[in-house]
């Protein structure tokens, strides 16, 4: 076999396998190489006590490009589909919360969340245009970018004055403010705000905060599914479409260095020592790890290596695995809806003073959490008559003062099961096992830097334009050859593939221009 390919791709997370089988079906030569004994990145599903599997980081499937899908003819198995959001009170007077309808929240708030449901989604379909294309560059003279700028301005003026007035001013606000004016029920804003920060250093209260609800909201208007599995099945069908295509893969080959000679990268080489060589070589690791670690400075003109050190990219997200030798009661709830998605976040106020311990680098006394039961409706991830919780928790941050020790660990999934057990009162005693991972974790297992779940924050100035930072928007670094096609660049995070099929027509798309 040759090491000389038309392309490599450094990382078999999904936007990794996107990218590479798209790229094998022009009729490219495509290795990828992955650092873990398995495909997925992030979008992994692995044991973690005996008998007990999990999906180890992403654990909810909301954000899929249907373009994705149809380019690779996908079709995952899901568990669960359109999954009814379940935000827990106190005393147990759950709100339902399902596409634009709203069950046990106050009078009028059902209406109010209809017209908020419908004015958000139309926002974020007008976002979810431009997740499926190459974000123009800003100050360009090139004839496609002025053409992709120019509809982007006719596209929200066609929303209308009084809509387009709303979304320009919406845009860069917090979504706090938004919903203590719609709503009365500390439920329902409680969990619209911890929709709108999940995987981010954000509370309620920071700016770009209903940017990010609306880019929840741009994958399918906020339906979310669990698939059968966990979230590995879906890796494991890319993996099958890029092998179909002709992709080589390789998993447990760590690079070491991207090479580059002559100001372009002419291949890569790995921890064992192997070299492949390629003109072409697509990084889907985190914007820093590719450009300041596998790269180097020294290859980078000042001005970019600055901007790329100041890249904010710090995790605020654990993740929380428990094995339970049964489930736990939870009053006011019925048993079919442990099969749907479970929040904890009672106000949005609560979510702020969940966030605000983070911001001098300590982790939430009192976190919101998203749960699943994944086992309710998979029996395959745990043992008969035996179930698996699966917890998002914030705040947890990555730089946590004096370090994440065995203490603060056990100090802070304490924390968790606490707040859990003020819902679920006998859920203590049914935990057999626990697994925590902090982002100090996720960095280490998925060689993420910062253990940031979108590889960098998303706010208005890392995002379109300018993601991951200026100059570096359209996947191609400046670096001749090299490119970015993970979550750091344009659109971001979730499992959505649109970063690794739009680099993949990006590069296509440059060599057909050549």
């Amino acid at each position: 076999m040759t090491d000389r390919y038309d392309a490599i791709v450094v990382g078999g997370g999904h936007n990794g396998l996107v990218c590479s089988a798209l790229l094998a079906r022009s009729g490219k030569q495509v290795l990828l190489l992955e650092a873990n004994e398995q495909v997925g990145g992030a979008a992994v599903t692995r044991e973690f006590a005996d008998g007990y599997s999990v999906s180890a980081c992403a654990h909810l499937l909301y954000n899929l490009q249907p373009s994705v899908t149809k380019d690779l003819k996908l079709k995952p198995a899901l568990a669960s589909e359109d999954m009814t959001t379940v935000a827990l009170d106190v005393d147990g007077e759950h709100v339902r919360i399902k596409g634009n309808s709203v069950l046990g929240a106050r009078e009028g708030d059902a209406a109010s969340y209809k017209a908020f449901y419908k004015r958000m989604t139309r926002f974020a379909d007008l976002l979810k245009t431009y997740f499926n294309k190459t974000p123009p560059r800003l100050g360009t003279k090139d004839f496609k970018d002025l053409g992709t700028l120019a509809r982007l301005g006719f596209d929200v003026r066609r929303l209308g004055k009084e809509e387009m007035q709303a979304f320009l001013r919406l845009i860069g606000m917090n979504i706090h403010d938004e919903v203590v004016e719609r709503f009365g029920c500390p439920v329902l804003k409680g969990a619209i705000s911890l929709d709108a920060v999940l995987g981010t250093h954000l509370g309620p209260r920071s700016p770009n905060t209903i940017m990010t609800y609306l880019y929840r909201l741009a994958g399918d208007h906020g339906r979310i599914a669990s698939p059968r599995g966990g979230m590995g099945s879906v890796s494991d069908e890319l993996a099958r479409a890029a092998r179909d295509a002709g992709v080589t893969i390789r998993t447990g080959m760590p690079v070491k260095r991207i090479v580059v000679g002559n100001g372009r990268v002419t291949g890569v080489e790995t921890e064992g020592g192997e070299r492949f060589d390629s003109l072409t070589v697509v990084s889907n690791a985190d914007p820093k790890r590719t450009m300041m670690t596998l790269i180097g400075a020294r290859h980078m003109e000042t001005g970019f290596t600055r901007r790329m050190h100041h890249m904010r990219a710090r995790g605020n997200t654990a993740k929380l695995h428990l094995a339970l030798d049964e489930l736990p009661d939870i009053p006011g709830m019925d048993k079919k809806e442990y099969g749907e998605r479970i929040v904890i976040a009672p106000t949005e106020d609560y979510v702020e003073r969940a966030f605000n311990p983070a911001k001098y680098g300590e982790s939430s006394p009192e976190p919101v959490l998203e749960i699943t039961f994944p086992s309710f409706r998979d029996g395959s991830l745990a043992p008969a008559g035996k179930h698996v919780l699966s917890a998002v928790v914030q705040y947890a941050p990555y730089a946590k003062k004096g370090g994440w020790t065995d203490e603060a660990r056990a100090e802070f999934e304490s924390a968790a099961i606490r707040v859990l057990e003020k819902y679920m009162p006998d859920i203590a005693r049914h935990i057999t096992a626990s697994e925590l991972l902090t982002p100090a974790d996720i960095e280490r297992e998925f060689h993420i830097t910062g253990g940031h779940w979108h590889h960098g924050e998303l706010t208005l100035d890392q995002f379109l334009f300018t993601r991951p930072v200026y100059g570096a928007a359209q996947y191609r670094m400046p670096v001749d050859g090299l490119y970015l096609c993970g979550a750091g660049a344009h659109p971001g995070g979730g499992v959505s593939g649109a970063a690794g099929r739009n680099a993949a027509r990006a590069i296509l798309s440059r060599e057909k221009a050549a």
